[in-house]
């Protein structure tokens, strides 16, 4: 029997998660109820600038209105069928992030042009379900054109999700104490030391054994927001290419205009073979996808991967609307002109020592250990703000977000800084 005796509002939400929720969050004081843009209100009715947009997911801004025509027009008409039929707006999503993953852009982000290429999807539920597609699709690449090789290098201070599978994919020992033991066939090397990736292809550890793919983020953005070298990057790609073994770029955070291209890669001029996607291709809504170009992606038969609700109906037409108005609304263009906007300010902020990432991903570096108090006291400013460890403030904020916004954001932050 369902327990009653709670009232309404924040108190309440607070008691009913003590009560009854897994504590795997420490969840800050807040409940927000309503949005708009860049904007959360919460049940008291005091609202705040977001500066985290959903963990980087509520792409179009709160509310969009093209994303919530879409859902509610779907949402009358049928949700779930299951993925043994064809649905309205899942071949169309397909075929427009196709067109997307194929841009050219030039160094700032801006597009100037098209390889041409023809990629495939699979569409899962979550960033860490894309992860664990892109890693099967490299092992049967492995199995069917390496003669069986298995092994899969990735990157200190990376993050590919919180499966086992993608936990022994992540660079960071913090996240895999008391998950022991990983699955195997993962090792991981520096970011940005194209020596020692080298190395571990000619003499792979014992850890990952032989190589069928190189898994990278193009900005680490959990680990603390420690951007890739395009140098580096194009150096991967090439060494991938020549040693026949795939390329697989986890875009979970990075994609979908979050970094000014459509996709981060592109701003260092290369394509990878295997793409994962989530967070921003639906507006907020829970998606996620794994892509591969076509020669890769039709080595993957019927019962080698499935989801239940991987593409459903739902999910299908959010994730279309949520793209074709990223594309509509130059999006990309904003963020980069408002991610140089805001990079600026924070640079200027009392206690920044440095300020990395590309876009509306950035992270500033602290000469304090106070991120999670400023966290904490932001949200008396009137700002949703997140830290990484003690000395890395993170900001992944809606890319709907203004100019003005931005420089109140700035504003407000160095008035708690100082």
């Amino acid at each position: 029997m369902a327990d009653t005796s709670y009232q309404s509002g924040y108190e309440t939400a607070k008691a009913l998660d003590d009560a009854y929720v897994m504590r795997t969050y420490g969840r800050l004081p807040v409940e927000f109820v309503s949005g708009e843009g860049a904007t959360l209100t919460d049940s008291t009715g005091k609202t705040y600038i977001d500066c985290l947009g959903g963990i980087g997911s509520v792409s179009m801004g709160h509310r969009s209105p093209a994303v919530a025509a879409a859902l509610h027009e779907q949402a009358d008409r049928v949700w779930q069928v299951g993925n043994y039929y064809h649905v309205e707006n899942r071949g169309e999503l397909a075929r427009d992030l196709s067109g997307l993953l194929s841009s050219v852009c030039d160094e700032e982000g801006h597009v100037v042009g098209s390889t041409g290429s023809r990629w495939k999807t699979f569409f899962a539920n979550s960033g860490a379900e894309a992860n664990e597609g892109a890693i099967k699709v490299a092992r049967r690449w492995g199995e069917r054109r390496l003669g069986g090789a298995s092994g899969i290098l990735t990157a200190k201070k990376s993050f590919h999700g919180r499966t086992l599978a993608t936990l022994a994919a992540t660079g960071q020992d913090v996240f895999h104490t008391s998950f022991l033991p990983m699955p195997a066939g993962f090792a991981s090397v520096p970011l940005n030391d194209a020596d020692t990736l080298a190395a571990a292809l000619d003499n792979p550890p014992a850890s990952c054994g032989p190589v069928c793919a190189v898994m990278l983020e193009c900005v680490q953005g959990e680990g603390g927001v420690w951007p890739a070298d395009g140098d580096y990057l194009r150096f991967v790609s090439a060494e991938c290419e020549s040693r026949k073994i795939l390329l697989i770029v986890d875009e979970v955070q990075t994609g979908f205009f979050r970094c000014g291209a459509p996709f981060c890669y592109q701003l260092a001029g290369i394509e990878p073979d295997v793409v994962s996607l989530a967070k921003g291709i639906a507006g907020g809504f829970p998606m996620g996808a794994v892509a591969a170009k076509a020669g890769v992606a039709d080595l993957m038969g019927p019962g080698d991967h499935g989801s239940t609700f991987g593409g459903n109906a739902l999910a299908a037409a959010v994730g279309r609307a949520t793209v074709e108005a990223l594309v509509s609304q130059g999006v990309g263009e904003h963020v980069i002109a408002c991610g140089a906007r805001l990079r600026r300010h924070l640079e200027a902020l009392p206690h920044v020592t440095e300020v990395r990432g590309r876009g509306l991903l950035l992270g500033a570096q602290l000469d304090v250990p106070v991120a999670a108090e400023v966290v904490d006291k932001g949200l008396e400013a009137g700002l949703v703000l997140n830290h990484i460890g003690d000395s890395i403030l993170r900001f992944l904020p809606p890319l709907v977000i203004t100019e003005g916004q931005a420089d109140e954001v700035a504003d407000r932050l160095a008035a708690l800084l100082a």
